[in-house]
């Protein structure tokens, strides 16, 4: 079992910073900055939740286009004034997140794996996030070491894939990755370990020498699913990156969400699949909006999102075109967009 620990952990805070934290220290917090940076006019721009305030790591920033108001980068992360608009429909947990919380920092949605909220820290603030409203605070699988999340996976044998999400997991130092795959290894049911995260995407320094020989040395089998929404994310640092994860043996998927204005066409999308296979990543899912309070200014309809898919359909082979889903509380599996699903 592992000690209980404080959720920063004095040890990693007397480490000497890595690049990649460094990178996240530095990351831009100010939308005023942010408009600066780019050369656009700040009352474009929303202060942002206390919360939920604005952060995007610089590298990020430079792949963006300046003097573009509407460039597809910015747009998902720029706070705006239609975030104070209240939608109907649109919920603090739209994906019923605490209705299928099983322990501390423990989800288990669906059979035969359990998700950990590893962290609720991101090295990005995507303005469309789900868990948004989340209390990391309180529900966090690192608040007590990992025993309550390591004592419920124990428990239930049924349970064969362990999903980290968060928050980002790969926001933990490599030392608290490996503290936690330590205990996964001591769980005989568990084969299977996926990793959701961001970070290869929009900070591409977290992929360093310590992550690598982590991945390396896990005996589990090991998924990565990252996240781009546009082919303008993916530079050389990041292609480098994956590239880089490939060769480990970590199977690469990546996730999308259909997002009106960054997205929203036949040709973005195309683009997307086309860019993330040069890469060695595989589209995986492309997500209609989950229906979260201060995104509703993203969503895009589902006729029109029928329709985008079966352009790509037309235009992609088979294996670069994205399932279309979404996620349904209490549904056993993440739910297919099809004509005439209906749904929220």
């Amino acid at each position: 079992m592992i000690a209980a620990s404080t959720s920063t952990g004095q040890h990693d805070r007397d480490l000497p910073r890595q690049r990649w934290q460094q990178a996240m220290a530095d990351a831009v917090a100010s939308p005023a900055e942010l408009c600066a940076l780019l050369g656009l006019d700040p009352s474009i721009a929303a202060p942002g939740s206390a919360n939920f305030p604005l952060r995007v790591p610089r590298g990020f920033v430079a792949r963006m286009r300046h003097g573009d108001p509407r460039d597809p980068l910015l747009l998902q992360v720029l706070p705006t004034h239609a975030e104070s608009i209240q939608a109907p429909g649109f919920l603090s947990d739209p994906v019923g997140d605490q209705a299928s919380r099983a322990g501390a920092g423990v989800l288990h949605k669906y059979a035969g794996r359990a998700l950990l909220i590893a962290t609720g820290a991101c090295a990005i603030h995507c303005r469309y996030c789900f868990r948004r409203h989340f209390p990391y605070a309180e529900d966090s699988a690192l608040a007590d070491g990992w025993r309550g999340a390591i004592d419920y996976l124990q428990s239930d044998p049924t349970i064969s894939e362990v999903i980290l999400s968060g928050g980002d997991p790969l926001s933990l130092s490599d030392r608290r990755l490996a503290q936690l795959t330590d205990a996964l290894l001591r769980v005989p049911h568990i084969r299977r370990l996926r990793i959701h995260t961001r970070q290869p995407i929009v900070l591409p320094e977290r992929v360093d020498a310590g992550l690598l020989k982590w991945l390396s040395d896990l005996p589990l089998q090991k998924v990565m699913v990252v996240h781009a929404n546009h082919a303008n994310e993916i530079d050389q640092e990041v292609a480098s990156a994956c590239r880089e994860l490939a060769a480990r043996n970590v199977t690469l998927l990546n996730q999308s969400v259909l997002l009106a204005g960054v997205n929203d066409s036949v040709t973005a999308l195309a683009q997307l699949s086309e860019a993330l296979m040069a890469i060695n990543v595989l589209p995986y899912y492309l997500h209609v909006l989950d229906r979260v309070q201060g995104a509703a200014h993203f969503e895009v309809d589902e006729a029109t999102a029928l329709q985008l898919h079966a352009g790509l359909l037309e235009r992609l082979p088979g294996y670069l075109v994205p399932r279309l889903v979404r996620e349904v509380p209490g549904a056993p599996s993440k739910t297919p967009v099809t004509l005439g699903s209906g749904g929220c």
